[in-house]
């Protein structure tokens, strides 16, 4: 699906070191991210992608979205603790659910999408511990949006397209950002 930027928010399209994430139409968020290493690079890079999730007030953000294409994300949906996932993978996924997303590679775009309530996914926390993480609802959403993008996909390819809609994210609720 291809997007077409209204006037009025291109303005949130402009990349700069107070705004770090990376905009759609970059290559980067379509490509398919390489397993990470556990290091002191990764852990920078883990402490960078908190730093700017949190500037631009998200509750998730991939390392594609900052340029880098490593399987690492991080979540922080709602009250959850931010959390790093290093090489994510979804194992288990139950139940159904619809709800409004946005992402903060495409800023003030919104739309629903159906996504799994209930997910196990596999990962390595930052010391490199093997670990399995069950999320439901919200952070089960957050997890799995973010994880899409390690595969170079974007809401915009799973959404319903008769409810898409452009909003300020600056009026929106912060866990609608992503």
């Amino acid at each position: 699906m291809e997007i077409v930027v209204p006037e009025e928010f291109k303005h949130l399209f402009v990349q700069s070191k107070d705004r770090p994430v990376v905009k759609i139409p970059d290559p980067v968020l379509r490509k398919i991210a390489v397993d990470a290493k556990i290091n002191k690079k990764t852990d920078f890079l883990i402490n960078e992608m908190m730093r700017a999730m949190r500037k631009a007030s998200g509750v998730g953000l991939a390392a594609p979205q900052l340029g880098i294409s490593t399987r690492v994300i991080v979540i922080a949906p709602m009250d959850y603790k931010p959390t790093a996932l290093i090489n994510p993978r979804i194992i288990r996924a139950e139940g159904e659910q619809i709800g409004l997303e946005g992402c903060l590679s495409i800023p003030g775009l919104y739309g629903d999408v159906k996504r799994a309530d209930y997910v196990e996914v596999e990962a390595m926390d930052r010391k490199g511990r093997e670990m399995i993480f069950e999320l439901e609802g919200m952070s089960a959403r957050v997890a799995q949006h973010e994880i899409d993008h390690l595969d170079g996909i974007l809401f915009i390819d799973k959404v319903d397209a008769a409810t898409l809609h452009w909003t300020d994210p600056d009026k929106m609720d912060a866990d609608d950002a992503e």
